[in-house]
């Protein structure tokens, strides 16, 4: 019996680090500040605490914790959005200490951080366990780890497999969404942490028209912008076809104007000592 093929993770991640360079995430990330600034806010850091944002884009999350008074570093695998977060920090006089660094090798020491932070960021690491065993190392033992995951059983997930089911994703990997689940997490930092805490938390997609909130996500957002870009023709039409349904069955309006409910975990725990 041959051995299964394991998947190449530096592929998958170098591929994965052209996707979210493309499109233009902060334009995804700006409509949904809120879920930040909820999650600093139940995170309860100090002013004065040193945190970090893993995975943080153009700086949602670390400049919420920023306006908490704390001293924040942003770090992301993709420079471009790296800057949008300099400039959005320098536009509110907000500190901010932005660098260049990947979620499975983060360039710093050990405990070197009072909490870590996440907003559907890490969750898209190829290599989950690496990355979760990298948020624990970095952050000081009684120290807090904070993260916002999309869930496994509603409307984000379906859309990647709306995607998935047209541009097929790399095999052998475990789904982003993995983070989304009590299981998942228990699975990938259980065993660092104390005091777990968990809240499904909704966030709520806003647009004029269920084609208006394709042609945006199309435009975009990396995952969804590469994917029409691998298609043509007929193909390119179907999944656009496919995710303006996805949208009307999630929308909760009954007018022109859509309201898509987009469930998150929304987890705050203590590092072991």
């Amino acid at each position: 019996m041959s051995a299964t093929a394991q998947p190449d993770l530096p592929a998958i991640k170098a591929k994965q680090q052209q996707t979210w360079a493309s499109g233009d995430y902060a334009a995804i990330a700006a409509k949904m500040q809120l879920v930040s600034e909820r999650l600093v806010d139940a995170g309860d850091f100090p002013a004065g605490a040193r945190v970090l944002d893993v995975a943080g884009g153009s700086g949602n999350a670390a400049l919420a914790a920023a306006r908490a008074g704390c001293e924040v570093v942003c770090t992301d695998y993709v420079p471009t959005l790296l800057e949008r977060a300099r400039e959005r920090a320098e536009a509110e006089r907000l500190a901010l200490e932005v660098r260049e660094g990947d979620a499975e090798a983060l360039p710093f020491e050990d405990a070197s951080f009072d909490a870590v932070i996440s907003v559907v960021g890490v969750m898209f690491a190829a290599d989950q366990e690496r990355a979760a065993r990298e948020l624990l190392r970095v952050c000081r033992p009684g120290g807090t780890i904070a993260l916002a995951s999309w869930t496994p059983d509603d409307f984000v997930a379906d859309m990647f497999r709306t995607v998935s089911t047209h541009v097929p994703p790399p095999a052998g990997l475990q789904p982003p969404v993995r983070w989304g689940s009590e299981e998942g997490l228990s699975q990938l930092i259980g065993d660092g942490v104390t005091d777990i805490r968990h809240a499904r938390r909704v966030y709520t997609w806003r647009f004029r028209s269920p084609e208006r909130f394709v042609e945006f996500f199309r435009d975009h957002y990396g995952p969804t912008h590469k994917a029409f870009a691998a298609l043509d023709g007929a193909d390119e039409g179907a999944l656009y076809a496919d995710l303006v349904q996805l949208v009307r069955r999630f929308d909760r309006r009954t007018d022109d104007a859509v309201a898509v409910p987009a469930t998150y975990l929304e987890t705050i725990a203590t590092r072991s000592d």
